[in-house]
């Protein structure tokens, strides 16, 4: 017997939605085909199964939201019994199975089941909606018939809600608020946020005062109350996965001793490789050659001079990783980030690293990351610098103890010294490389050591090699 349980889909995600079941109790279930599908805040996954035999019991059923780590069924030897007369999987208001795991536990507050719900489990077009959904758009009174879905059969997701909230359906979520020439200016009453667990016939709750940054908007007027926004202002509630991540940061920021260290690098070498090659490279590969997978090779060669950089803090130990798993940080179209990973990035070359990261990165984006795809990073990348940034102290993605910031390459003035030791001054691509590390690990001479060595491969490597 084999027990089927929610996967960690990612660092800081504490729970998921079933969305969909794939087989039934009593069919066959083979290693490795597509069992159920689940909805986070951050992958919408069809999840593998972990086991071969029959499905004798489904514990969770399709649109409940529940824990990660619960069990969600169970699948018997071939040949065995299935479960007698298990109730209906779609019946999200009959009575759990007797498990020792229940759908949801009460003491979160955030975890909603199809109870809590009640019989809102769809569309008028008969779409099913997780929890998840149904909550974002009931707090923000968007009209899910009016909303196009992207997921699998045209399933509403997360982000196809927040597209609509961005777009300004309806008014009332968020509507700036405006401020009459005499009067205090006061919220309107649709802004005020909902209580976290409130439901439908809950009285509604004054919204919590929000004071405005100092240097955000024109000055409030002294007489005005300390609850009114400043003029044109807005209260803009913090979704799941803003709420989630910034947990995440709080903790590692109270966790590591975060320090930051800083070097340029010259990419002239790189830059030579990616003009000669990029033509060619689009045709072959059908994206760009950026400077990310340069860099991603180059710190995983770093990294096995320097192996303390690829570890983990334990309880009194420094927990060094065998392999390089790089985590490489996608933007989710601005609404927050995941960190998706090349495994065994130490034992490929750049054009195998590269493919992967465009794999991930657009699987990302696309809501299509598997359990395995963002577990298990052992240092990670992110790179600001498309936006052409300076320099960013990025926060280290625990329970790793650093994370390049590589960001934005500029032409500049540089000393170059030729083969004779003669300097000159030519104009070159430079580039930082901000690395934040925990002290707890090692100290500030190997921190500098480390990119010493990352820089002087990305300056010196024959890349020309790398990308034939």
């Amino acid at each position: 017997m084999a027990e089927i349980v929610m996967p960690q889909l990612g660092e800081t995600v504490t729970e998921g939605t079933i969305t969909k079941w794939f087989k039934q109790i009593g069919d066959v279930v083979v290693e490795d085909e597509i069992l159920y599908e689940v909805s986070t805040d951050k992958v919408d996954s069809e999840v593998p199964a972990t086991a071969s035999g029959i499905l004798t019991e489904i514990r969770v059923p399709e649109g409940v939201t529940v824990e990660v780590g619960t069990i969600l069924a169970v699948v018997g030897a071939a040949g065995g019994p299935a479960a007698p007369a298990a109730a209906p999987v779609a019946a999200a208001t009959a009575a759990p199975p007797p498990a020792p795991v229940a759908p949801v536990a009460p003491a979160q507050p955030m975890a909603v089941s199809a109870q809590d719900d009640e019989a809102d489990l769809g569309t008028g077009d008969g779409r099913l909606l997780s929890p998840i959904v149904r909550r974002l758009a009931r707090e923000h009174g968007v009209d899910l018939d009016t909303v196009e879905g992207t997921g699998v059969g045209g399933r509403l997701t997360r982000g196809d809600v927040q597209r609509a909230i961005d777009k300004g359906t309806p008014a009332e979520a968020a509507a700036p608020v405006a401020a009459a020439p005499a009067a205090p200016v006061a919220p309107a009453p649709a802004a005020a946020p909902p209580a976290a667990v409130a439901r439908a016939a809950a009285p509604p709750v004054p919204a919590t005062p929000v004071a405005p940054a100092a240097a955000a908007g024109p000055a409030r007027s002294p007489a005005a109350p300390a609850g009114a926004l400043p003029r044109g202002g807005q209260r803009v509630p913090l979704n799941r996965i803003r709420k989630l991540t910034g947990d995440h940061m709080v903790m590692s920021k109270a966790t590591s001793a975060h320090t930051l260290t800083v070097m340029e690098a010259d990419f002239e070498g790189v830059d030579r490789v990616r003009r000669a090659r990029r033509d060619q490279w689009k045709a072959a590969e059908g994206f760009s050659l950026t400077y990310l997978p340069f860099i991603a090779r180059a710190a995983s060669d770093a990294i096995a001079e320097y192996p303390f950089m690829n570890a983990s803090v334990g309880d009194g130990e420094l927990i060094v990783h065998g392999e390089v798993n790089l985590g490489i940080a996608v933007d989710l179209s601005f609404e927050g980030l995941v960190a998706p990973v090349v495994r065994q990035a130490d034992g490929k070359r750049l054009r195998a690293i590269a493919r992967e990261i465009h794999d991930l990165a657009g699987r990302a984006r696309s809501r299509q990351l598997r359990p395995d795809d963002v577990t298990g990073g052992t240092f990670t990348l992110t790179n600001p610098g498309q936006y052409g940034t300076m320099m960013q102290f990025p926060i280290i993605n625990q329970p790793q103890v650093a994370i390049l910031s590589t960001d934005g390459v500029r032409r500049k003035p540089w000393v170059v010294t030729d083969a004779h030791g003669a300097e000159s001054i030519a104009i070159r691509p430079i580039g930082l490389l901000a690395l934040a590390w925990d002290h707890r690990a090692f100290d500030g001479a190997y921190a500098a050591a480390f990119l010493d060595r990352l820089r002087d491969i990305i300056e010196t490597r024959d890349w020309s090699a790398e990308v034939m």
